[in-house]
């Protein structure tokens, strides 16, 4: 009763947690006169991986890395091939050409990155550190190179007074840190009743639960017509979720990759470099685009699922 009780709260906890995010950031993006696109790659991306980074050091801590490294690899995958699916599928996604040209090659490059510092067997305390000093950059740079020209938001009642958008971002990150883990802790007891192993836990369970900030988030955004908003949730989480999370996490304990098939991070890049092509072509995510993608993600569950039984 309590682990059914955990989950449908967190996923309420989380729907108005998503609600507050979105419209503060819309707000401070108008005020600011900072593109959405932005917004949507900086603080709505790190309000919604904030769970990830909550789980993922609290598994490290705990002793506990299949848990830590799959929670990143499985929400990385469960960032496009479920929510930027399902996303597309209840409203095609308008991307900008700076998201082809930049950011979505970032992201390949990221999760490339994380193959290649794992071919010793672990994330590091440097390769942590390597990892987050890109994340900086990668902020910086996004910043500086941001024009001062916001396309319009049509959100409703959109807060005017400053103070009043950043409480809203403040208590929705909040509201999605909390809902997040509370639908982790209830997934994951549900799932160690049924003796699932950690690394499929991680995998499935965790990176669905810590993910489901970026699903509710981006697909509220979409109904509000906000593309970048939605586009920049997903991609700046796969992008934080790498370079911050996993990179933050090997700063407080190394990140062990034993245990782990490297299907699992074929299956991280190739959904990655999925992104490129069908948003460069005619920089719209489509519900062709989005079916493909979900088909892609029931194949690969299917498959961690067949090594379970």
């Amino acid at each position: 009763m309590f682990i059914a009780l955990s989950i449908i709260g967190g996923f309420i906890i989380l729907t108005f947690g998503a609600e507050a995010l979105v419209r503060g950031a819309s707000a401070v993006a108008l005020r600011l006169g900072i593109a959405p696109l932005i917004i949507g790659l900086t603080i709505v991306a790190f309000g919604t991986s904030a769970p990830e980074l909550a789980v993922s050091v609290k598994s490290a801590l705990a002793g506990n890395p299949g848990i830590a490294l799959g929670n990143v690899v499985g929400s990385n995958i469960v960032n496009i091939g479920l929510i930027l699916a399902i996303t597309a599928l209840i409203r095609p996604i308008t991307v900008q050409s700076q998201m082809v040209k930049r950011d979505i090659p970032i992201m390949i490059a990221a999760s490339i990155l994380v193959w290649f510092l794992l071919l010793d067997g672990d994330v590091s305390f440097i390769d942590g550190a390597i990892l987050f000093s890109l994340l900086i950059g990668y902020l910086g740079f996004s910043y500086v190179s941001s024009k001062n020209s916001p396309e319009e938001l049509d959100i409703d009642a959109t807060p005017q007074n400053p103070l009043i958008s950043i409480l809203l971002i403040a208590v929705g990150i909040a509201m999605l840190v909390g809902g997040g883990i509370l639908f982790v802790d209830g997934a994951v007891d549900l799932a160690k009743q049924f003796g699932i192993s950690e690394v499929i836990i991680g995998l499935t369970i965790v990176a669905i639960g810590t993910s489901m900030p970026e699903l509710v988030t981006s697909v509220m955004a979409a109904l509000k017509g906000q593309s970048d908003i939605a586009i920049g949730n997903v991609v700046g989480s796969n992008i934080f979720n790498i370079l911050g999370i996993l990179g933050a996490t090997a700063l407080i304990h190394p990140v062990s990759g034993a245990g782990f098939n490297e299907i699992d991070f074929i299956a991280m890049l190739i959904f990655a470099i999925m992104v490129l092509p069908f948003a460069w072509s005619g920089l719209r995510i489509g519900r062709r685009e989005g079916g493909v993608l979900l088909a892609g993600y029931i194949g690969y569950t299917s498959y961690l699922v067949m090594q379970v039984v």
